[in-house]
């Protein structure tokens, strides 16, 4: 008998999803192995924590904010086409990052990183909106998912492998020996894939045809919304656990990396919990678990606990995030990755706003009061999705 969830063969042969997971794991990963390397590469710079620490924000922010050129460019000249660009700069300035002679050469190389990396998950995305109906999409964008989610899950522990037995060096130069692998794949699975083109030259209207739409603009305001309370405060759970409980930097990058476990848990799941569901049962059930795991967080005293608190936090999130990102997905269909770019600079937009509250927060309130403020957000936020998805796409 026939999975009535399985892609029908046309589906398959438009959508590499291996080659478009690899990309997601290369994009996550150069911005997350970055983390356990800050204390390796200040010594080596002979410059503090602090300052070595410009070399995250530098790409995140050339990341976050090349989206909104990056997108439109995707819609020109074809979403692959632009993919296999930013994988070959991608390649390049990630390898550049290894041969640094200083901490000012190595932001300059991950800013140029992060300005490729924005050129791949996003239209990734939009590609996946091209090649799959709607009603799939969702399991589609799950099993793309895996790659980001193994980024989250190795990204950790193999930064702080090779800073500490091979060197940071070490570990740019890795992943920029597999973009080219996953550039050279690409490149030859192209020739027979079909890659949509839109508009010849960029076209404003599309940003005003997406202020022009309810369902547009409701859609962004969620990932705002969503970018402040959940990503941008999930990272504060890292140094929370070393204060708290004196945990090692390492031992909190193994709690943390169970996150991706519980990720992975629902890509897994994917295809029996989509259609059982519904898109609001999965932001309902996705957001109650991030409300409790958020709740545990601020009043669980046992640190062993943590190991399932993050791994409820990954598999709510996983439950919740491919329900936006497929509606981003069909926001504009004639310039999916414009929609789909302005979707993940909204994202990155909150999460920074996020962050500054949260650490305002927790500035006057201490850790624990903060996270209980944020799961009352995330309820609240839980509650208007739910209604938000009822909709049907415009």
């Amino acid at each position: 008998m026939n999975d009535p969830n399985a892609p029908d063969p046309a589906v398959r042969q438009a959508l590499p999803i291996g080659l478009l997971a690899a990309a997601g794991f290369l994009s996550s990963a150069g911005a997350r192995v970055i983390d356990p390397l800050l204390a390796v590469i200040s010594q080596d710079f002979k410059v503090t924590v602090a300052a070595s620490s410009i070399v995250v924000a530098a790409f995140t922010l050339a990341y976050g904010f090349s989206q909104l050129v990056l997108g439109p460019v995707g819609d020109r000249v074809g979403k692959l086409r632009l993919m296999l660009g930013a994988l070959c700069g991608y390649a390049v300035f990630t390898g550049a990052c290894a041969l640094a002679s200083g901490l000012p050469m190595l932001i300059g190389m991950r800013i140029l990183a992060g300005a490729a990396s924005a050129g791949l998950i996003p239209v990734c995305l939009a590609y996946i909106g091209d090649a799959v109906p709607y009603e799939r999409r969702n399991l589609a964008i799950s099993r793309f998912l895996i790659g980001i989610v193994l980024a989250q899950i190795l990204a950790g522990p193999v930064g702080g492998l090779f800073g500490e037995f091979i060197g940071w060096r070490g570990v740019f130069l890795l992943l920029s020996s597999i973009s080219v692998v996953v550039a050279a794949l690409l490149f030859v699975a192209m020739r027979g894939l079909p890659d949509a083109v839109g508009t010849k030259t960029f076209n404003p209207t599309h940003y005003l045809r997406l202020a022009r739409s309810t369902n547009a603009r409701l859609l962004l305001l969620a990932a705002l919304v969503e970018g402040a309370v959940m990503i941008g405060v999930f990272p504060f759970i890292a140094p929370f656990l070393h204060q708290e409980f004196g945990l090692s930097f390492a031992a909190v990058g193994l709690v943390l990396s169970c996150f991706g476990l519980g990720a992975l848990a629902y890509t897994r799941a994917a295809s029996r919990l989509v259609p059982a569901l519904g898109e609001a049962g999965l932001v309902g059930c996705g957001g109650g678990l991030i409300v409790l795991g958020l709740v545990a967080t601020s009043v669980v005293r046992q640190k062993f606990a943590f190991v399932a608190i993050e791994a409820m936090l990954g598999l709510g999130y996983f439950m919740l995030h491919p329900v936006l990102q497929t509606r981003a997905s069909e926001l504009l269909p004639e310039a999916r990755a414009t929609a789909v770019s302005l979707f993940v600079f909204m994202l990155f937009l909150g999460s920074s706003l996020g962050a500054l509250a949260f650490g305002g927060a927790i500035a006057a309130f201490g850790y624990r009061v903060g996270f209980a403020i944020d799961a009352a957000a995330v309820g609240l936020l839980t509650l208007w999705l739910t209604r938000l998805v009822r909709r049907r796409p415009e």
